[in-house]
């Protein structure tokens, strides 16, 4: 760095520290101690970003991982289940990654609180999964929530209902960040309030951010002094991540000079997948590359299915002692995704984030595991919610498996237009769901409600023009069927 640059960056890491001390002083006692906690980890990370230039990878160093680091599930279940796995389980904690709202699906509050199926939300079938685990082998997993500071409060409403469950639910608060202005790199917050002018001052900083939350709320040494030995940390709205006791007894039955510290579960990647992060070997590391640290020369072959085949479920097991020993030793090294925003008013800011995933290079002896595509089985969008609310699935226990009769494995692609983006608008176009077991490709785009018991196979593409309106009618099957103009069923 020049000399210029070097002052120009104390500079900034001055003021910044001048802002944040004067943000804490508008803060009560109690919350001003969890937030210094908060801020120490945010300068640590604007230190960060001040010093990093350009992309945090060097192209030419990215290799294919060794074929011993990604080993395929199968392998892995061959290895069967010991006697009884319930020791295993009483070592473990499931963690759902709870921070995020509804809001891109067009819902107030926390996502978990959506209903997905049978009128069970994210957060029901998770306690459900869990609590037949413990029913079943005489377990006792506890069930542990990372929340933000949106979806606290609601979740917090909520969990009551699941007192008389056979679960122990704990949570934990992610931190909480200021936003930066793009311009004069500093927060745009007047105070540690959330509402009114500093409605949009605030952002939770990426789910990279358990390791420090959950060491500085002090549940990670509770769990440790209970005898835990691994998380299972998951996405709450991925329903394919249900715990594996395959991958458990893997991790339990390794000699402890070889313990595994990190299991990544990768799947194979399809067209739909190309954003998703991907594991490399990178100077003798394994490593996770997401798309916002690809330079943009190489984002096409970074998308490409051929060089890089996998991609991250966010599906991670890791070791707590680990957890523990790299947050004492301030020894986690996660890289930063800088996240750009414009607000309402036009404002440009920047987010500082980090991502669970990337952690692994810290770990020892981490490895991929590559899981069946039904382990993946993500609901960010009302396309997403047909699927898994379809007869495509099956419900048992919280868990939803692929039915029987479904010939082929794959899940169907489905592209819903923007008149079913809100979950409110999404139900009021079906009467019921459709059958869609022998379904492979379906397009919606405009005007167009499902009557009842309609059935859709091979490739259906229904597009109503603008101020047209298409009813399908009850009873309809459509196969291999293209559907466009106007169609109006009215009642005489």
């Amino acid at each position: 760095m020049t000399e210029f640059e070097e002052k120009l960056r104390q500079q900034h890491e001055a003021s910044m520290h001048r802002e944040l001390e004067a943000l804490l002083a508008t803060a009560n006692k109690a919350e001003a101690e969890v937030s210094r906690k908060d801020f120490n980890g945010f300068k640590n990370l604007f230190h960060r970003f001040l010093q990093v230039k350009g992309p945090s990878v060097d192209w030419a160093k990215i290799k294919r991982p060794p074929e011993e680091s990604v080993q395929p599930y199968d392998r892995i279940k061959a290895k069967g289940l010991p006697e009884s796995i319930t020791s295993c389980l009483n070592k473990l904690v499931v963690v759902k990654l709870n921070g995020g709202l509804g809001t891109s699906m067009g819902c107030k509050g926390p996502k978990s609180l959506i209903s997905v199926r049978n009128e069970n939300t994210f957060l029901d079938l998770t306690v459900q999964q869990i609590e037949h685990l413990n029913k079943t082998f005489n377990a006792d997993v506890p069930l542990v929530l990372m929340n933000s500071f949106n979806t606290d409060e609601d979740t917090k409403k909520i969990l009551q209902k699941y007192t008389h469950h056979r679960v122990k639910i704990h949570t934990f608060n992610q931190s909480r960040y200021p936003r930066i202005n793009k311009e004069s790199l500093l927060p745009i917050a007047k105070s540690m309030g959330m509402n009114g002018e500093n409605t949009e001052a605030w952002y939770p900083p990426g789910h990279g951010d358990i390791y420090a939350s959950f060491c500085n709320s002090g549940l990670l040494d509770k769990l440790l002094a209970e005898g835990r030995e691994y998380i299972f940390v998951s996405n709450i709205d991925n329903l394919g991540a249900t715990v594996d006791l395959f991958i458990l007894h893997h991790l339990m039955s390794q000699p402890a000079d070889k313990r595994c510290e990190f299991v990544m579960e990768v799947t194979d990647k399809t067209r739909a997948d190309v954003k998703g992060g991907t594991l490399i070997q990178y100077e003798d590391h394994l490593r996770l590359l997401e798309i916002a640290q690809v330079p943009k020369a190489h984002v096409d072959e970074f998308k490409s299915v051929t060089k890089f085949k996998i991609f991250n479920t966010n599906n991670l097991w890791i070791s707590l002692p680990a957890i523990k020993r790299l947050q004492e030793n301030n020894s986690m090294d996660l890289e930063i995704i800088v996240n750009p925003k414009t607000l309402d008013g036009g404002l440009n800011v920047i987010q500082l984030e980090t991502a669970v995933g990337a952690a692994i290079k810290s770990f020892k002896n981490a490895m991929g595991v590559n899981v069946p595509r039904s382990r993946f089985l993500p609901v960010k969008t009302s396309s997403d919610l047909l699927l898994v609310m379809s007869n495509l699935y099956s419900l048992d226990a919280g868990s939803l498996t692929m039915s029987k009769k479904r010939e082929f494995p794959t899940t169907p692609h489905v592209k819903l237009g923007s008149s079913f983006t809100k979950v409110q608008d999404f139900l009021t176009r079906f009467e019921n769901i459709p059958d869609m077991l022998e379904l492979d490709h379906l397009t919606v785009s405009g005007d167009v409600t499902f009557g009842k018991n309609v059935s859709l196979k091979g490739t259906v593409i229904i597009i109503a023009n603008h101020g047209d309106r298409i009813d399908i009618p009850a009873g309809a099957m459509l196969e291999n069927k293209i559907v466009s103009g106007n169609l109006r069923i009215l009642d005489h």
